[in-house]
């Protein structure tokens, strides 16, 4: 780990202005990242054309299609036979499926709520896509995309004992609970809506041109149950993508692990650390890798709390048929669920549940586009000189055994670490979940990126979607990205178009 971290400091003081001074530069690295470790992993050292594979980014899992379309986020792997796509396809009926409130006449689509944020998995990933905050007219349009997250700090001796030993993440707000539901069934009141006012920060460039950001203010109205606690914290999220989960999934654990540097001990100002969380399935501690903070450690325990918070379905990993209703509101507890024998006891039977986290697991990365263009390999050579790898890390080859079969040994190209990093105070949401703190994020995969306006149309980035381009994202970086946000803000616009350029080919 120390020489990997050792290579990964190293690349942060390539420059980010020259092409060939960038591949000297990591080419003098790869030595120190021999001893074992897959060749197929190491850094770039040439930039002169795209490196084996890095036109599938999902490995044999790519999506087979080859047109770009709102459904681009939406195939399946593309290795899975007839029967195991015919299990996908059922999969995302699932997910689609509109559920209504209990007691209905269709026992295996009700128990919607009785609060919720949406009736169905695909309501707040549109087409498989990214959410986006509130249009600017609200109240016309509404925040199906995207939920507020709310806890308070610990008050308790026994909240202190639940967080140290990850049992739980966070304490939820005691009236409201662990996210603000602002739909409701028919006879119940919902909790609120989230309001967004912006301040612009202006960053000038080094060529003279200014970027306005703009940095949300967030509030909430309307609350339905009374007050909140006076401490209570916020945190904004939109819906992520969903391609590539069962990949990110079937990396192995020590891979991760290995990259974390908790204490920055190199010096290199990158402390990348894990967010070790509670699995309730196989109760234990395991490595989170799902979330804005990688608060969730696989793909079916991200399922269920989703189905528990968002829709206020019931699964054997949260019971309850009340969803995130909690004793202070007790008619929301109090009201019929569709919890049925016939199901497990529960909404959304495990059968149920295996099928959307099969089809969850297998949706797609799509192909690169345009991997081998001039202006995207010079942008990837600026992109690795910036240091955006230290955090960003570009390639993984997933676990040999132990996963599901097409998604086993597979040269993947996520751009992501999956562990967390301080963004700095312009990023905060100042709300710890679990190991992270108040200013730490999981590094987001970057993969798909460039089709986020074709599938999702817009271009609304970051965790609450603040962004409105790529080259804002980057300029909202801070903390231990600091320095490569800087790299940009150096470079001539030239440049810019060139890392811009690449990303989007991702």
């Amino acid at each position: 780990m120390q020489m990997r971290a050792a290579a990964r400091g190293r690349l942060r003081v390539c420059s980010a202005t020259a092409f060939l001074a960038v591949a000297l530069c990591l080419g003098a690295v790869v030595p120190a990242l021999a001893g074992g470790v897959d060749a197929r992993v190491e850094p770039a050292i040439s930039f002169e054309r795209a490196e084996p594979g890095e036109g599938r980014p999902g490995g044999e899992a790519t999506s087979k299609q080859r047109t770009i379309n709102r459904n681009s986020f939406s195939q399946a792997s593309g290795n899975l036979d007839f029967k195991r796509e015919f299990d996908f396809k059922i999969g995302n009926g699932l997910f689609r499926k509109l559920w209504v409130s209990a007691p209905a006449s269709t026992e295996a689509s009700d128990g919607l709520g009785p609060l919720h944020n949406a009736r169905s998995c695909q309501r707040c990933h549109l087409r498989d896509g990214r959410g986006h905050p509130p249009a600017a007219n609200w109240p016309d349009d509404d925040a199906i995309s995207m939920l507020m997250r709310l806890s308070i700090p610990p008050q308790t001796e026994a909240d202190r004992t639940a967080l140290k030993s990850r049992m739980a993440s966070v304490i939820a707000e005691p009236v409201y609970g662990g996210q603000l539901q602002d739909f409701a069934i028919q006879g119940h009141i919902s909790e609120g809506r989230i309001h967004i006012d912006h301040e612009d920060v202006p960053v000038r460039l080094s060529d003279g041109v200014t970027v306005v950001l703009q940095r949300p203010r967030y509030s909430i109205s309307n609350l339905g149950y009374g007050p909140m606690h006076k401490d209570v914290m916020l945190s904004p999220r939109i819906a992520n993508p969903m391609i590539g989960l069962g990949l990110l999934e079937a990396v192995a654990a020590k891979d991760i692990l290995a990259l974390a540097d908790p204490e920055d001990a190199d010096g290199d100002g990158i402390s990348g650390r894990p967010n070790m969380v509670w699995s309730k399935a196989l109760e234990k501690v395991m490595l989170g890798r799902f979330g804005w903070k990688a608060g969730q450690p696989t793909v079916r325990e991200q399922s269920a709390a989703a189905f528990a918070g968002d829709i206020g379905l019931s699964t054997t990993l949260n019971p309850a048929g009340g969803g995130d209703c909690t004793q202070a509101q007790t008619l929301c507890v109090n009201a019929p669920d569709g919890n049925t024998p016939r199901l497990g006891n529960v909404e959304v039977s495990d059968t149920m549940l295996d099928l959307v986290v099969f089809y969850s697991r297998n949706l797609a990365v799509p192909e690169r586009r345009n991997a081998n263009a001039t202006d995207v390999l010079a942008g990837k050579a600026l992109f690795y000189g910036a240091g955006c790898i230290s955090c960003h890390r570009p390639k993984f080859v997933t676990a040999g055994d132990g996963v599901q079969r097409e998604l086993a040994g597979q040269l993947i190209w996520p751009y992501t670490d999956m562990l967390l990093h301080d963004m700095g105070e312009g990023l905060a949401d100042n709300r710890p979940e679990g190991d992270a703190n108040g200013r730490e994020w999981r590094t987001a995969p970057l993969w798909g990126i460039g089709l986020t306006e074709a599938v999702s149309g817009h271009t609304r980035f970051l965790h609450d979607g603040r962004a409105r381009s790529l080259l804002e994202a980057v300029l909202w970086h801070g903390g231990e990205a600091e320095e490569a946000k800087r790299a940009v803000v150096e470079m001539t616009a030239g440049q810019r178009d060139q890392l811009i350029a690449f990303l989007k080919s991702l």
